[in-house]
């Protein structure tokens, strides 16, 4: 009974999985019905919008076919109006050529009709200068048989007067402008030099550089030296001037050649003395006293000269250096004041000549600059202050004039003539330079002396004050190469045996004469 109802159990499962398969088969088989189905209906879809889409495909194709046929028939219209114009200018610009054409071809007629004509006579005017050459030449034949000259040797000699004449009335010509030249500049010069005189009034000397110290008593002397002489060694170091303490009665000499450091040593000693406490470190004190209130003197001197003239932009060293001046004297006269005056006559000058007032007085000013430091480096102070004008800046014209105005080198401007004759104007004035006459007269005696007592001298001059001194030379016994080593010898020697300001130019001249005699 088991075993069938087991056989029954597993029929029942068998039909049971068969009639799942089946039920599976049939709900596969609607899947795929229904899927078909939908594919059918997606194609049928697709097929209806592809449909639609070509035919809207087409339709924008035509509205841009008719719409681009449309444009290009404008364009076309447009095109072909455009070249009607053309055309039509065409015509008109041929139309244009053929009358040009036709005017052209009649002036080329006409101009074969005058090259024609031009060429006949052409041919005239040949035979007729033929039949006149014949004529000229008959009469020159003619001439040349009466006079019994060629037409070259008459040529010549007609050349020749004429050359004669020409040179004669040019130099006629040329003497009377120079002698007029001479005259007008000889006047006109004079007119500005006075003119400049009559403008510029500046005091007359009054004021030297004093190296001499008066003391209330002898007593001070002592005081003055010191203890071993300690005062006068500590006042010596720090103002290095030399103080010269003799039998000179209430007197102390200051010897140095910085006349700057020598005034400060004058005033520190002045106040030393009027003070009474005379020892090492108040000498210190006082001079670096005075030496501060020396500087700013100097500065102010320098920038009252520059204000004065009205000369601007001069850098501040420069401006120090044209103080230091005020310390410095020639022949007595204060050179910052002949400075100060040789810029106002320049500047009167200049402006007499049409020139640069304010360039020709900076000139002046600046042209004795190198007076402020000769005692320290050698040379000529004219070219000292031109080296020292170089190096802080100033123009190169007044680097020139500075070094020319004692023709150390030649001048080359008319604003180096204008300071040479203002510092002459400035030196030469009554009252500005004070020198005793017999000094003076021996001074150019000595000048002269030395150089006659050189071998193969004829004469010698002193000129220009004793500035210059001029040498003549037997030019037998002294060659052209002599009279190089002569000045220097000269130079030299009048270096060793007189004491002068400034400088003195030695000139040595050789001079060779041919004479010779005609006899009949």
């Amino acid at each position: 009974m088991s075993e069938y109802s087991f056989f029954i159990g597993l029929l029942g499962a068998g039909i049971g999985v068969g009639i799942a398969y089946w039920v599976k088969g049939q709900i596969q088989t609607q899947k795929i019905k229904g899927a078909d189905e939908e594919a059918k209906r997606i194609l049928d879809d697709a097929k209806r919008k592809a449909d639609t889409v070509v035919k809207e495909s087409m339709l924008e194709a035509k509205d841009k076919l008719l719409m681009m046929k449309s444009e290009f028939d404008a364009e076309t219209r447009e095109t072909r109006a455009e070249l009607k114009k053309q055309e039509k200018r065409l015509i008109q610009k041929e139309e244009n050529i053929d009358r040009k054409s036709e005017h052209l071809q009649q002036k080329e007629n006409d101009f074969i009709k005058r090259e024609t004509d031009i060429a006949k006579k052409e041919e005239d005017v040949l035979a007729e200068e033929l039949r006149y050459n014949e004529l000229i030449q008959s009469q020159r034949d003619q001439l040349e048989k009466i006079s019994g000259l060629t037409a070259e040797q008459a040529k010549e000699l007609l050349i020749r007067a004429m050359e004669n004449e020409a040179r004669y009335e040019g130099a006629k010509l040329i003497k009377r402008i120079e002698s007029e030249a001479k005259e007008d500049a000889d006047k006109k010069s004079k007119k500005i030099i006075a003119t400049a005189i009559q403008r510029y009034a500046a005091d007359f000397v009054a004021e030297r550089t004093v190296s001499v110290v008066q003391l209330p008593n002898d007593e001070m002397k002592g005081r003055i030296i010191g203890r071993e002489g300690r005062n006068i060694r500590a006042l010596e170091a720090a103002t290095g001037i030399d103080l010269i303490i003799d039998d000179t009665p209430e007197a102390v000499i200051l010897s140095g050649f910085n006349p700057v450091r020598r005034e400060v040593a004058r005033i520190a000693l002045t106040r030393l003395i009027s003070d009474g406490r005379i020892h090492p470190a108040r000498i210190e004190d006082i001079v670096k006293k005075v030496g501060k209130e020396i500087d700013i003197t100097i500065k102010e001197s320098g920038e009252q000269a520059a204000f004065d003239l009205g000369v601007h932009g001069i850098h501040n060293e420069l401006i120090k250096y044209i103080g230091q001046l005020k310390f410095r004297t020639s022949y007595a006269q204060n050179v910052l004041q002949h400075s100060i005056e040789v810029g106002f006559l320049c500047g009167i000058m200049a402006a007499e000549l049409g020139l640069n007032e304010k360039l020709a007085r900076r000139m002046g000013l600046l042209h004795d600059i190198g007076k402020a430091i000769d005692h320290e480096v050698e040379g000529p102070h004219a070219v000292i202050g031109s080296k020292l004008l170089k190096k802080f800046g100033e123009s190169a014209k007044v680097v020139h004039a500075v070094a020319a105005h004692h023709e150390d080198i030649p001048p080359a401007s008319v604003y180096a003539l204008l300071v040479q004759a203002a510092d002459g104007l400035s030196g030469a004035r009554p009252g500005a330079r004070k020198e005793l006459l017999e000094n003076y007269v021996k001074r150019l005696e000595d000048l002269e002396n030395i150089a006659n007592s050189f071998q193969g001298v004829v004469d010698s001059y002193a000129i220009q004050a004793g500035r210059e001194i001029r040498v003549m030379v037997e030019s037998s016994l002294v060659s052209d190469e002599d009279t190089l080593l002569m000045s220097k010898d000269i130079v030299k020697k009048i270096e060793e045996s007189l004491t002068f300001p400034g400088q003195i130019k030695v000139m040595v001249i050789r001079e060779t004469r041919a004479v010779e005699y005609a006899n009949k």
